[in-house]
């Protein structure tokens, strides 16, 4: 059970375990009223500073942040100083720095929010866990499997906060497809289907994006990674994973350039793999083809089926002896709203489990990888990855 099934549960009672397939069961105790202690450090300062400000960092974190009394807006470090002074005016930062660095290194800086891409999230985690300092990290959490271990081993180490950026994706029903699946809605899962195609690499004449140069990104493609946190959430981890990867246009022009360079990240996968469960999942991704249709996850099972449309939170159920699907609203005592700085400032203050964490982070980047080894190895990959 989640805490959002009830208003009057109180945040830092949320209690997060894992069933044996490793999905998320989280459940809470009854609010009797804030300590005396809970208030008194309600409005505890907490240092901020940033790495990286893109567009995230400015649609969701900062403002996020500046919504929560206590916290404090200390440092930021971006690619271009000027694009790190506009963001420190806009949002009251009280000081720019050259170098990411220099944010960890300010004594008046609690927490770091790395928002930078991919390829810095290890090394910055590394240095601010290392300064004793909280961690807020963008998702993707890495660019490999091994990146994002060093950094699931360095937060067990350490005694600071460590989360990750949760997707939005199929946020706003998340609290009742795992109470659907809780009171056995489905039965026993036998098919999972996810449906993911999109255009943004129609176009071969379209220069590279940042996210197809595994320099930048890893292995993390298209929204892959983020429906699988979800389904890890919702079902649990898998068994196996076998892939295929399809590169339609292998080389594109650099930005700015009429220089044409390698494609790195696939630009469509196939994905068949197994649940601990025993349940079949079917993925397909694309980031190149037209009119592909709304993102879905189908689940189906021995008892039922449900359907959720990504974007627009539309769920379809039906149970052995209906006639159709039909659609199931979210109750708005169910609603999961987006709190991630809010949950991350909270358990700095009263510490409360934070999900995603860095072993959730962990379990979707071995996914990811597992998918690019089985595709250039044409066999099937067994999970846990041994490295």
């Amino acid at each position: 059970m989640a805490c959002g099934f009830y208003q009057s549960y109180w945040p830092s009672e949320r209690i997060v375990k894992r069933g044996p397939t490793g999905a998320v069961i989280e459940y809470c105790r009854p609010y009797s009223g804030p300590s005396v202690e809970k208030e008194q450090v309600s409005t505890q300062r907490i240092g901020i500073g940033f790495i990286g400000a893109g567009g995230i960092a400015r649609e969701r974190h900062l403002p996020g942040l500046k919504k929560i009394p206590g916290v404090e807006l200390v440092a930021v470090a971006n690619r271009h100083r000027a694009s790190a002074e506009k963001v420190a005016a806009e949002y009251g930062f009280a000081h720019v720095c050259d170098d990411w660095r220099q944010v960890i290194d300010r004594p008046d800086v609690d927490a770091i929010f790395i928002a930078a891409p991919p390829y810095l999230h290890r090394d910055a985690t590394l240095a601010a866990l290392a300064a004793g300092k909280h961690v807020f990290c963008q998702a993707r959490m890495a660019r490999t499997f091994a990146e994002a271990r060093e950094m699931y081993e360095a937060a067990r180490r350490s005694d600071r906060v460590t989360m990750l950026c949760p997707p939005p994706h199929a946020m706003r029903g998340d609290y009742l497809i795992k109470k659907l699946l809780a009171e056995g809605y489905l039965g026993q899962i036998r098919e999972i289907h996810v449906h993911s195609l999109a255009d943004s690499y129609a176009d071969p004449t379209t220069p590279l994006h940042w996210r197809q140069d595994a320099f930048i990104s890893g292995y993390n493609t298209l929204n892959l990674g983020m429906l699988v946190e979800v389904l890890h959430r919702w079902v649990g981890y898998f068994r196996t994973v076998t892939a295929q990867a399809v590169y339609h246009t292998p080389r594109r022009p650099k930005a700015g350039s009429v220089q044409e360079v390698a494609v790195d990240i696939a630009d469509s996968l196939g994905i068949v793999a197994t649940l601990r469960s025993g349940g079949l999942a079917v993925f397909h991704f694309s980031g190149a083809v037209r009119f592909g249709g709304e993102n879905r996850i189908e689940l189906y099972g021995s008892e039922g089926t449900l359907i959720y449309y990504v974007s627009s939170h539309r769920i379809l159920g039906g149970r052995a002896g209906d006639s159709e699907l039909r659609p199931i609203e979210i109750p708005p005592d169910l609603v999961r709203e987006w709190r991630a700085e809010a949950d991350f400032i909270d358990a700095i203050r009263h510490g409360t489990p934070v999900s995603p964490d860095f072993e959730e982070g962990l379990r979707y980047m071995e996914f990811t990888e597992a998918v690019y080894r089985s595709a250039r190895s044409g066999q099937a990959i067994t999970l846990p990855l041994d490295s």
